[in-house]
């Protein structure tokens, strides 16, 4: 069977996160890494984030990593370096986040500012599954499960374990590849 492309979005840094946020990231990426698929992250070049610690620790776990870039740098923020690094072109905020998410099959949005909300507003109108995690602040909690809009085209799927985000995320990614 085809690898899916699960993306990771989250909190970057400058949100102070908890050290709960943190694990649960880290959680996610080592169980993508067991299930075979491929972990897909906004590799940020100002800041960590939850996304970033997921792919760390799915790397750790012999995962396979792709970290989108904004601009034109192959350099992410920090010592880490995703198995495969694609520079969009585009600045974050800017239109990275449509190369982001139409890199994947479907995402995990972990807690998450403005640049999450992106992402799942590209996601939604992209018909690209959404599973959201309801148990940190931010737009996952916000949307969990709801519509984005009045035409209710996917709902943002509610999950409070990494175990059920994994699972949730490999099963309806497949219902709708």
């Amino acid at each position: 069977m085809k690898k899916l492309q699960i993306g990771v979005m989250g909190s970057a840094e400058d949100l102070n996160y908890g050290n709960d946020a943190l694990e649960f990231a880290k959680e996610v990426g080592k169980l993508i890494a067991e299930s075979g698929n491929i972990l897909v992250y906004g590799a940020e070049s100002e800041y960590s984030s939850l996304s970033t610690n997921a792919a760390i620790e799915a790397n750790r776990n012999g995962g396979i990593t792709v970290g989108v870039t904004g601009g034109n740098h192959y350099k992410p923020y920090g010592e880490f370096e995703p198995d495969i690094i694609i520079p969009c072109g585009l600045e974050i905020g800017g239109g990275r986040e449509f190369v982001l998410v139409r890199s994947c099959n479907v995402i995990i949005a972990i807690g998450g500012g403005s640049g999450t909300l992106n992402e799942m507003t590209v996601a939604y109108q992209a018909g690209i599954p959404i599973v959201v995690v309801s148990k940190f602040e931010g737009w996952a909690k916000k949307l969990a499960d709801a519509y984005m809009d009045d035409r209710k085209r996917l709902k943002c799927i509610k999950v409070t374990t990494p175990q059920e985000a994994v699972y949730q995320a490999i099963e309806i990614a497949r219902k709708y590849q």
